[in-house]
């Protein structure tokens, strides 16, 4: 790998880390982003991003739950079937066109709900436990599925069922992205076990970026700006992938 491209690479993988762990995520679909438009295989994509998540997660579980937003009676229902299924997920390799596809659709659904700016408090309610489970379940298969944590999805569910503050929100998704991407990373593993061979300096350009973000975003950092910038990003590469 030529030293600008990797430099390029890591950069980009930096500056997702920061701002993805700002907002209570890993990155994954950031990195599956960035690496998609710099034409990456997909062979390569998956494992990547969910190691990368694994790392970035850490970081944010540590720091969110040490500002005290973390709810263990939140997070069981979503996560106790989201994990196996992120597994399965994981195990399952689909075709390039359709890991593009699906990982195109993904991509732009998330800029869609990024751009989505609702400043409304709203009364928190408990989540049924059906609804909870069900929803944990096929987030957890889709994010084995396309080597993302699932954190995109279940975050704007909290908030707009009105089940979590953000910063709660926030808490209990990297949590349950940190142990889906485990679960997805295992399952990729067991049916391709191969990593790049440049994987290190990108653990460590996530890590770093991941301490930044996750710092400032658990405690006082406004993420509406945020958000409306890295939906571009997902938004260009969603429709890279698609038309490719």
């Amino acid at each position: 790998m030529e030293l600008e491209f990797l430099l390029l690479l890591l950069g980009g993988v930096f500056i997702i880390a920061v701002l993805y762990s700002a907002v209570g995520h890993a990155g994954a679909s950031g990195y599956i982003a960035v690496m998609s438009l710099l034409s990456l295989s997909p062979a390569v994509i998956k494992p990547s991003a969910l190691a990368l998540n694994i790392l970035v997660a850490s970081i944010g579980t540590w720091q969110f739950m040490r500002a005290g937003y973390f709810s263990w009676r939140l997070f069981w229902p979503f996560a106790i079937l989201a994990v196996p299924l992120a597994f399965v997920g994981g195990y399952v390799a689909l075709p390039d066109y359709g890991f593009k596809f699906l990982v195109g659709l993904v991509l732009l659904y998330s800029a869609v709900r990024l751009l989505i700016d609702s400043k409304r408090e709203m009364a928190i309610t408990t989540p049924p436990l059906l609804a909870a489970l069900a929803a944990g379940a096929l987030i957890g298969l889709l994010s084995g599925l396309t080597g993302t944590g699932g954190g995109i999805f279940l975050t704007p569910l909290l908030l707009f069922m009105g089940w979590a503050t953000s910063k709660t929100a926030a808490a209990v998704s990297v949590l349950f992205i940190l142990l889906n991407s485990v679960a997805g990373l295992l399952g990729t593993l067991s049916s391709t076990p191969s990593m790049p061979s440049f994987l290190l300096p990108l653990l460590l350009a996530a890590g770093l970026g991941g301490l930044v973000g996750s710092y400032f975003g658990s405690r006082k950092l406004n993420s509406y700006g945020i958000k409306r910038v890295l939906a571009i990003v997902l938004f260009i590469a969603g429709i890279k992938l698609l038309l490719t």
